[in-house]
């Protein structure tokens, strides 16, 4: 089930609010068990399968849990309880999201015949295994009391707002609201002003942005070289945004979701394309993401307080299991990879402690050449629209369809860039006691709803990123 979809917004979300604050109102343990069977019930619509997946995950992490809280003094014991902890997450994650990439790669290297594992992707596994491990790592390192209730470390995991999109909520963070947050009407009123412009960045920017993408891409990577340069730019832009507000979306979406329950998220997205180096940037995207390989495995590996060498092989890991983390291609692992020579040059060479005018240039290109990378099918078709960007086998400079696509779609690259840096949060800061701005930011607000919903409920186009994740 899909935020942007008529059955949750008219059916689910509404029926939820209803027995939630309605017949349960006064009884947080009847509340969690709900949210925890409506959580199952949400995932279930569209993965009936494997719903029985996530709760074999759930509960291997609570026993998991429950050894390492009670051997957290025992060094060998719980060197070896994470081992198997780990080991059976990533087994589950590496078999359903890797086995046939790694089969087919046997094949293509060493001339062999295996057969291909056709295993379909459960949608979120990468989220949810994140947030299961990190249950059990923080139980361990005393981040969070111990769940003896298997049915909270099942809420913690399964939670429908931040289940198939993330972003990924550490279990420190919300390991004392599970049993014990207040909600109040400040948290929903903002919750439901957050899960509007969420909506509205995924349906009225990004869907709109994946239009122009798509067809940029289809025209490129078709090999007759039918569209310019300017073309090949245009869609690495689009999907550039595309990506953003989607992503984004998705997650003010889940932010606002968790406030209406009582839940409160920390922020993944902090207007990442306003950055002035890489590393930057990835201080401002997916920081949910971000924070989890720095402390789970960045720190682990000694951080940056050791030897040259060693720091650049620890970037190597992360940048590696970033790249892989996000789909089993040739695609994310080179996207990856870029990142990490990226960021291990801006370490070395201390830009990340200066401030040049060009920055911001050098920053956008690079992520969008990255983003060209990422959404390519395979590293052949990645290569050509790259070559098409910079003139090679293009058709000419700029054609009409650029000025025909930006025509048919101004309204909405405005509202992106706008989107992009932190306008509307400043100008609400510096008009918060003026009623002629509150007027104008609700009525925005309404009509970017109304317009997402009837988007929505006229089957416009609505592509859904995460199925690789």
């Amino acid at each position: 089930m899909l935020f942007p979809s008529e059955v949750f917004l008219f059916v689910f979300l509404p029926l939820v609010l209803v027995i939630y604050y309605g017949l349960l109102r006064k009884n947080v343990a009847l509340k969690n068990i709900f949210l925890l069977v409506a959580s199952l019930f949400f995932y279930a619509w569209g993965e009936p399968q494997y719903v029985f997946l996530m709760i074999a995950t759930i509960l291997f992490d609570w026993f998991y849990g429950i050894l390492l809280d009670k051997v957290r003094d025992k060094k060998i014991p719980a060197r070896i309880i994470m081992f198997l902890m780990v080991a059976t997450n990533l087994g589950i994650l590496g078999y359903y999201k890797y086995s046939g990439f790694a089969v087919s790669q046997v094949n293509r290297f060493l001339h062999t015949e295996f057969a291909i594992p056709q295993v379909i992707l459960p949608i979120g596994i990468s989220f949810f295994t994140f947030q299961a491990m990190s249950y059990a790592i923080d139980v361990y390192r005393g981040h969070g009391k111990v769940q003896k209730n298997p049915l909270y470390v099942g809420l913690y995991v399964s939670l429908f707002p931040q289940l198939i999109a993330g972003p990924i909520v550490r279990y420190e963070t919300v390991a004392d609201q599970i049993e014990n947050r207040v909600e109040n009407w400040n948290d929903f009123t903002s919750g439901v002003t957050r899960f509007c412009v969420g909506l509205a960045k995924k349906v009225l920017i990004s869907n709109n942005m994946a239009l122009v993408a798509d067809a940029a891409f289809a025209l490129i990577i078709n090999h007759d070289f039918q569209a310019s340069m300017g073309m090949a730019w245009l869609g690495a832009i689009s999907y550039t945004l595309q990506i953003f507000f989607d992503f984004s979306g998705y997650s003010d979406m889940a932010i606002g979701l968790g406030k209406m329950f009582g839940f409160h998220f920390e922020e993944n997205f902090n207007y990442p394309y306003i950055s002035r180096t890489v590393s930057e940037f990835w201080r401002r995207w997916h920081m949910s993401l971000q924070t989890w390989f720095r402390d789970y495995v960045y720190f682990p590996l000694g951080g940056s307080r050791v030897s040259k060498p060693r720091l650049i092989f620890n970037l190597f890991v992360v940048w590696a299991l970033t790249g892989i983390w996000h789909g089993a291609n040739w695609t994310f692992i080179a996207w990856g990879l870029m990142y990490f020579v990226l960021l291990t040059f801006e370490k070395l060479t201390g830009l990340t402690k200066k401030n040049y005018w060009w920055g911001h240039i050098y920053t956008m290109v690079f992520v969008i050449i990255g983003w060209v990378i990422f959404r390519a099918i395979n590293l052949g078709d990645a290569i050509i629209y790259l070559k098409a960007m910079f003139g090679i086998g293009a058709k000419g400079f700029m054609d009409k369809a650029v000025f025909a696509y930006i025509a048919q779609n101004w309204v909405y690259y405005v509202f992106a860039l706008v989107g992009c840096a932190p306008i509307i949060p400043w100008l609400d800061k510096k008009l918060e006691n003026n009623k002629v701005w509150q007027a104008v930011y609700a009525v925005g607000l309404v009509a970017a709803m109304v317009i997402s919903v009837s988007f929505i409920s006229n089957n416009a186009y609505n592509p859904f990123i995460y199925f690789n994740f």
